[in-house]
């Protein structure tokens, strides 16, 4: 293993696993999922060329996670139960609460979009990947990721409609 592979891969370690979470759905699944990441890292260490080393991890987690579902009949039945609890500083008990179940609504809706769908909305608005990044760590074509985003975007629009 390279020594930059072995100094930069720690900062890239919450992304990763932020991906595995919200792909797998189970925050057990997903440290499992990212274990295997990193261990199949460590072991193919010589297969990195220098290059984008946070898409190259992502594309590993990505990797294992789809097998990881894969192996269940119907992953949808896995529930997300990290959720990210959203602390209101107001005061007001009625804001709060409104405030929960927005969160909560916003994340039923993100958890009900199919897997490739969350995965580039995940990589694109919460690890801020562009779409060539995202397009390198899914390896798929650029526009295909554009695609997956106004999907993905339409589906939660959509669905904000009828809630």
């Amino acid at each position: 293993m390279t020594s930059a592979l072995r100094q930069q891969l720690p900062e890239h370690l919450d992304a990763a696993y932020n991906l595995a979470r919200w792909l797998v759905r189970d925050p057990a699944a997903a440290e499992d999922v990212m274990q295997d990441a990193v261990e199949r890292a460590l072991r193919y260490a010589a297969s990195w060329r220098g290059e984008n080393l946070r898409a190259w991890l992502l594309r590993i987690v990505r990797t294992q996670a789809y097998a990881w579902l894969a192996a269940r009949r119907d992953p949808t039945e896995q529930p997300f139960e990290d959720g990210l609890a959203v602390t209101d500083p107001a005061p007001d008990p009625e804001a709060v609460l409104v405030s929960r179940q927005q969160h909560r609504d916003l994340e039923a809706a993100l958890a009900a979009l199919p897997a490739e769908l969350r995965e580039a909305l995940v990589l694109r608005e919460l690890e801020e990947l562009s779409y060539r990044e995202i397009a390198e760590v899914a390896g798929i074509p650029v526009g295909t990721v554009m695609s997956r985003l106004w999907r993905a975007r339409r589906a939660l629009i959509e669905r904000g409609a009828r809630g």
